[in-house]
């Protein structure tokens, strides 16, 4: 299998999941899926992450269900310029 890159916001919706170490639960679930957090934004009551993951399809696709399935929301980061 080939390796991909997704680039994701993460959005932790209330106060209850911001404390959880939804993260790091991931990365132990998943361990040979790599993440980098790029930018964040955290408050007590909500958190937004934009997220580089990156491991073979499946393993991408199975830890963002796994964040998903936490109570996360996560969506695809468009990228807003055109590559020549």
């Amino acid at each position: 299998m080939a390796k991909v890159q997704k680039r994701v916001w993460l959005t932790f919706g209330n106060r209850s999941l911001v404390e959880k170490p939804i993260l790091w639960r991931m990365a132990r679930a998943h361990p040979d899926v790599s993440f980098d957090i790029r930018q964040a934004s955290v408050t007590a009551e909500i958190g937004i992450m934009a997220v580089l993951f990156e491991g073979e399809a499946d393993d991408v696709c199975q830890a963002l269900k796994f964040l998903t399935s936490a109570g996360l929301t996560v969506e695809p980061i468009e990228k807003n310029m055109i590559e020549s």
